[in-house]
């Protein structure tokens, strides 16, 4: 008995050795990404890194004013980094409790197509009241409209949040949402919106490239020329997801079991899974408006995690928002600081770390099956 009451006590503290760990690892992150960028030539001390951070919130003088400037605009890409990761690494955990596979991540019930579809739809509106752009990819200012990135951002968050709600829609019978037939109508959908913009890409390449370049810089993914506004954005989708982890994080431990089991053990499964559904989407939503489609996190940071602090989802959900931020913004710091001006898009760099762990995630999968 006091074996068990001590492995409780220890859990907690060990979850938050974790969480100040990855919070400080953020932190250090952080000033890193400041000190680097994709300005040739122009990199900072830590001790500079610090002063801009500093001068920026407004303790100090900060740096002279067009250093100041580079490292204020580093400082707002760092930050936003780190949110959208944090966003996508908890809707990743979210959907795979309630899916009961860790395979599981924002994508499945066409939460990235959606947004790709109206971040599409906002680029053709907003190409269609300016005569170019100036930019590319999310950074796009057509000159007759001041607030272009912001419509696209809204579009997009529009568009990934009402296909989440369509597919969970068409997946609820009596009252009930089946999981197996989410899953299959978010695979249909994915199929649907993903003709859709390729048949929208092949139109303007060859008719309007300027709008297919800033199309095809979105899809792939963008975590430069942020501002307060974007970061707004993602840190109001994952306040949400947060504030809903108390309210599912018990249940989603009882779903592990089956949702017959949970439901005999007085889980109001409807009830949570439009919970987890409603905020595991307004997160997903939130991060890929603001940064475009980057894949990956969701699926490998809960994993990770999962090895590492058990499956308590209590513990797993918090540190996956944590871990995701690390996962995210440390890709993107290590990608700036080796390629500098010719670094690749996050969404191309995560593909690249992401879809070897992913094979080896299937083969494992295959090879339990194939046992049992």
């Amino acid at each position: 008995m006091s074996d068990g009451k001590s492995s409780a006590a220890v859990r907690p503290r060990r979850t938050w050795q974790i969480a100040l760990f990855l919070g400080a690892v953020v932190l250090l992150l952080v000033i890193m990404r400041v000190q680097v960028g994709t300005a040739e030539g122009f990199s900072l001390s830590f001790h500079s890194a610090l002063s801009a951070i500093g001068g920026y919130f407004g303790f100090g003088a900060g740096l002279d004013a067009a250093p100041q400037l580079i490292a204020s605009g580093r400082l707002l890409d760092a930050v936003t980094a780190a949110l959208v990761g944090a966003a996508l690494g908890l809707s990743g955990a979210l959907f795979q409790g309630l899916f009961r596979n860790e395979l599981a991540s924002p994508g499945l019930i066409g939460v990235t197509s959606g947004a790709a579809l109206g971040a599409m739809i906002g680029i053709l509106i907003i190409g269609g009241m300016a005569d170019g752009f100036a930019g590319d990819g999310l950074g796009v200012m057509p000159a007759a409209m001041k607030n272009g990135p912001l419509v696209v951002t809204s579009f997009s968050f529009a568009g990934a949040l009402g296909c989440a709600l369509f597919v969970a829609l068409l997946a609820t019978r009596g009252g009930r949402i089946s999981v197996p037939t989410l899953l299959l109508v978010g695979v249909a959908i994915n199929a649907c919106l993903g003709g859709v913009l390729a048949a929208a890409q092949d139109y303007l390449l060859r008719e309007e490239w300027h709008l297919a370049q800033a199309l095809f810089s979105w899809l792939f993914g963008s975590l430069t020329d942020s501002t307060p506004q974007r970061i707004g954005v993602v840190a109001g989708g994952l306040a949400v997801a947060l504030l809903a982890v108390p309210l599912v994080a018990h249940e989603l431990d009882l779903f592990a079991s089956g949702e017959e089991t949970a439901q005999s053990l007085g889980v109001a499964t409807l009830r949570t899974k439009l919970i987890v559904l409603c905020a595991a989407s307004v997160a997903a939503a939130a991060a890929v408006s603001v940064a475009g489609q980057i894949a990956f996190v969701g699926l490998v940071v809960p994993h990770v995690l999962r090895l590492t602090t058990g499956t308590r989802h209590g513990s797993l959900l918090p540190l996956s928002a944590l871990g995701g931020a690390v996962f995210l913004l440390g890709a993107e710091t290590l990608n700036v600081s080796l390629l500098g001006g010719q670094a690749l898009r996050p969404g191309i760099v995560l593909s690249l770390i992401g879809g070897p762990f992913f094979l080896v995630l299937l083969l494992r999968r295959s090879r339990e099956v194939s046992s049992w």
